[in-house]
């Protein structure tokens, strides 16, 4: 398939919108975690700071995981009618939709490990998240077709579909 017959990437802010109601979702699929952590919290368990945080990362990672390898989209890519895929047009399989979730920690982790290292506070860590975000979406301005870093690494693309019709 030549360059130019290659499926058109969604603009950056139709990414970010999309991104901003995948953040809605997450927040709801963090209740689950949240009310596991709180009993333990409430139990007085040492480790449950810890624990929230790995059942919030396993909790997540099913959701992408299995949205991405079974449809190329969650429901927010759906709204925005946007779509992962691989080279041939295909939504990645499990493995490779993992690996874009692994890779798609690069979207935060920076920030936050800056912040803990700087003992920042949750309102500097934020915004060093949100910056981190903006500028890591501006990356991909820098690749060829427009893609995100991660996405190139893994194999995959964003592509923007038509809308639908009827």
């Amino acid at each position: 398939m030549s360059v130019a017959a290659l499926p058109t990437a969604p603009s950056l802010r139709r990414r970010l919108a999309c991104l901003v109601y995948e953040g809605l979702i997450l927040f709801g699929l963090l209740l689950v975690p949240g009310a596991i952590g709180a009993g333990l919290s409430a139990a007085g368990h040492p480790a449950a700071p810890a624990l929230l945080g790995a059942v919030s990362v396993l909790l997540f990672g099913a959701y992408f995981v299995g949205f991405w390898s079974a449809r190329g989209q969650t429901l927010p890519m759906q709204t925005w009618r946007i779509r992962v895929e691989t080279a041939d047009g295909r939504p990645p399989g499990r493995g490779r939709a993992l690996a874009r979730y692994v890779a798609g920690y690069v979207w935060v982790l920076p920030a936050l490990g800056a912040s803990m290292l700087n003992g920042w506070s949750i309102r500097t860590m934020v915004g060093a998240v949100a910056l981190g975000i903006v500028g890591y979406a501006l990356l991909a301005l820098l690749h060829p077709r427009r893609q995100f870093w991660h996405d190139a690494l893994c194999g995959t693309r964003l592509v923007e579909l038509p809308p639908s019709r009827g």
